[in-house]
């Protein structure tokens, strides 16, 4: 693998694909129900124990605002590596892991499908479809840290 390319792991969040770099994946989970924690922040579904310790589980959905979606048997939690810990974020379906040419992920505007670009490393363009390219370690503002 070159310097001009990067692993990504594609996922899709209703019907939409969305792509992080490998490097911000830890594992990739099952689905299993989260344990509600009060007064957390809208988006965070609750907590679930991840090797012995406390993994706060966001929804993408939620945290941008979009409609959220049903959790089915295909859901996973990816746990994403972040500078002060780890959090988990629930996707429907993770679809494959690809490397991508620096070449193809474009500059991206202002705003996504309604997502911030706060949250989007780029656009890729691959077999004729845009994945949104994310950028998981800015998923949370330093305050929402505090929070969890």
């Amino acid at each position: 693998m070159d310097s001009n390319e990067l692993k990504v792991l594609i996922f899709s969040i209703n019907g939409e694909y969305y792509a992080t770099d490998i490097m911000e994946v830890e594992r990739i989970l099952g689905y299993e129900p989260t344990t509600k924690l009060p007064d957390s922040p809208d988006f965070v579904e609750g907590v679930i124990n991840y090797e012995g310790r406390i993994l706060p589980v966001i929804s993408l959905t939620k945290r941008f605002n979009l409609l959220a979606n049903k959790i089915n048997e295909d859901s996973k939690i990816i746990v994403s590596k972040q500078e002060h810990g780890k959090i988990g974020v629930i996707v429907d379906v993770v679809s494959e892991v690809k490397d991508i040419s620096v070449d193809n992920i474009e500059e991206s505007p202002d705003i996504v499908a309604g997502i911030s670009k706060r949250y989007i490393k780029g656009l890729i363009k691959i077999d004729g479809k845009i994945i949104i390219f994310l950028n998981l370690a800015n998923i949370l503002t330093e305050e929402e840290k505090k929070l969890i």
